[in-house]
């Protein structure tokens, strides 16, 4: 940081290894709070905002949603930090990373069997197309009709669309 405290947009970038587009983004979102600017119109960061930026970083780089990351800057920026509320955020979020390993682990799966079900490649038929090709209807209304959305889950669509 420069002597006065104060650093440039470029600079916090740099810092933080966050994009320039991406800082202005998160200010336009108030993730991160509108820093002062200079007489000739510059934004002038501080350290608190190194701090924050750095913050929502490792909380982005840790999968957390921007809504989960407002959350976890509410909670963080209270005094007496409610330890319990934020485990209660990260529980869900691991929650949540737990079922896309799942959906992965099924995709993997569907994609191995399909994958060894084709031939050498030299001949006309091929088991992956055939799989995408036959069962694409029958996935979007298995997963519509189970109530989820158009797109529904990832582990859905992978085991209904490579059935053969």
């Amino acid at each position: 940081m420069a002597d006065t405290g104060w650093i440039a947009i470029g600079a916090l970038s740099k810092h933080t290894g966050t994009s320039i587009e991406t800082i202005r983004y998160y200010e336009r979102v108030r993730l991160l709070p509108a820093p002062p600017r200079s007489s000739g119109g510059y934004r002038r960061y501080g350290p608190g905002h190194l701090k924050r930026l750095s913050f929502i970083r490792r909380a982005r780089a840790l999968g957390f949603s921007l809504a989960e990351v407002r959350t976890l800057l509410a909670l963080a920026d209270q005094r007496r930090r409610p330890c319990g509320e934020v485990r209660v955020v990260a529980a869900a979020h691991l929650d949540d990373v737990k079922r896309k390993i799942a959906d992965l682990k099924a995709m993997e799966h569907a994609l191995t069997e399909t994958i060894g079900r084709c031939e050498t490649g030299s001949g006309s038929h091929c088991a992956v197309i055939d799989a995408l090709e036959t069962e694409a209807d029958a996935t979007t209304r298995i997963t519509v009709g189970a109530g989820s959305s158009p797109r529904g889950s990832s582990a859905d669509a992978g085991r209904a669309s490579l059935r053969g």
